[in-house]
């Protein structure tokens, strides 16, 4: 299939059948502090807080930690990052933007929120200017506080809160960013406003799209903040790994050779490896009938579990190459076992096949080779097919996927605001 169908995949596990179980690695008090409280309350919950100094004109930040939970309903603790303006909510309230990062990495150190001065505008690793190993900071965020939006950048389960983070489970991501905002609205934040609105990239892009289509999660009642109402979700590009899964393929052998071709198209350069191992890695502690050994060998389950316990994306990638050079291909088994179950697991941990509940735009760039554009193209037709109404947008230029965020926020911010004002959209399944 194709380099991005492993974008969207998920896993952690130890090697054999006993679950997986986080390495140690130095954290924050705070993040130390959260490991140890309880998951059970309200989803939303916020359950520890923490001020932090922000640079942005009459803004208030927080470290805070609430109750979230994954793809199979267990119950889960998040960190995020809050920022808000200064003062009291206004009359009305205040509306919520909910940001999902990309790819940061899989050990309990790779949250965003845990970085030095982390309440600022993104912050690209690989981007001139950029001021740090990995991405952090909001986007537009100066903006959005200006315009009086609180914001809240979850960091995701796994990623400071304890647990075996599900990278790229964008059922399991779009929880996070959904409790994210009722955490939120349970701080009086907002005031009385109830409104919100989901934006992500890559992997976020991915839970934006699954959050979407959350209705029953997002209606239900019991929440530390019930009746949110999301106005829109905008998403950068994302993943979907459902579209790019065949009919049939939960059955053997399609399912054999899905997982063949993953493998295949994700052994091209030591990178892509990479996230391919993080992604499978990942699954098994969403889906326990899953083990490491049925995709990988013995040893080279044991090596992968051992580097991404405990590195983010970037060092995981270079000890990779610096101990398995070109070999690095062998660590997986040459015929994958129950291949059935993988597939169903990345099924369920994609977008669910339901109506968004508002308005998504998609924006993309020609020059994307990280995540398959093609992803974006199918789950519109998609979603057009059932009653959506998606709009899908090419950014102007030669845009990579590392421009994207950047090259797409001048057209994305009167969007929002046109979401929040309640302004009349044009249907963008109309659209060619």
């Amino acid at each position: 299939m194709r380099r991005t169908l492993l974008a969207a995949a998920s896993l952690c596990a130890l090697l054999w059948a006993a679950p997986a179980v986080a390495a140690e690695v130095a954290l924050p008090p705070f993040y130390q502090h959260v490991a140890g409280l309880s998951s059970q309350g309200p989803l939303g919950e916020v359950v520890a807080k923490e001020p932090v100094e922000t640079s942005i004109p009459g803004a208030q930040a927080w470290r805070i930690a609430y109750i979230s939970s994954d793809v199979l309903e267990k119950k889960t603790l998040s960190t995020a990052l809050v920022i808000a303006p200064t003062g009291a909510p206004p009359a009305g309230g205040r509306g919520i933007l909910a940001w999902g990062h990309g790819t940061t990495g899989t050990a309990q150190n790779c949250g965003p929120s845990q970085l030095f001065d982390p309440a600022q505008d993104l912050n690209e690793y690989n981007l001139i200017g950029g001021t740090s190993w990995t991405d952090f900071g909001v986007p537009a965020a100066t903006q959005f506080i200006t315009q009086g939006y609180v914001l809240v950048a979850t960091d995701y389960q796994g990623l400071g809160g304890g647990g075996i983070h599900q990278y790229a489970n964008a059922a399991t991501q779009a929880r996070d960013m959904i409790n994210a905002v009722r955490a939120v609205g349970s701080m009086g934040l907002s005031g009385e406003g109830k409104k919100a609105l989901a934006y992500g990239w890559s992997q976020g892009g991915g839970a934006v799209l699954s959050a979407a289509s959350l209705t029953n999660y997002i209606n239900a009642p019991g929440s530390a903040f019930d009746g949110v109402s999301f106005v829109g979700f905008v998403a950068l590009a994302p993943h979907d790994i459902q579209v790019l899964i065949p009919p049939g393929a939960t059955q053997e052998p399609a399912a054999t050779g899905v997982l063949k071709g993953l493998a295949h198209d994700f052994s091209s350069n030591v990178f892509n490896f990479t996230h391919y191992a993080m992604a499978m890695w990942a699954l098994p502690p969403a889906f326990p009938e899953l083990k490491l050994t049925d995709v990988f060998t013995d040893e080279g389950a044991a090596a992968i579990n051992e580097i991404l316990s405990k590195k983010c994306m970037h060092p995981a990638a270079d000890t990779v190459n610096f101990n398995f050079a070109e070999t690095y291909p062998s660590l997986l088994r040459a015929d994958p076992v129950n291949a059935a179950a993988w597939v169903k697991g990345l099924i369920a941990s994609s977008v669910t096949p339901d109506v968004p509940v508002a308005p998504v735009i998609i924006y993309w760039g020609n020059k994307d080779v990280t995540n398959d554009p093609v992803m974006g193209k199918l789950y519109r037709e998609q979603k057009c097919a059932i009653g959506g109404n998606i709009t899908r947008i090419e950014l102007p230029g030669d845009q990579n996927h590392f421009t994207t965020p950047g090259a797409s926020e001048p057209l994305y911010l009167p969007w929002v605001e046109d979401r929040f004002a309640g302004k009349p959209l044009a249907n963008g399944c109309a659209q060619q």
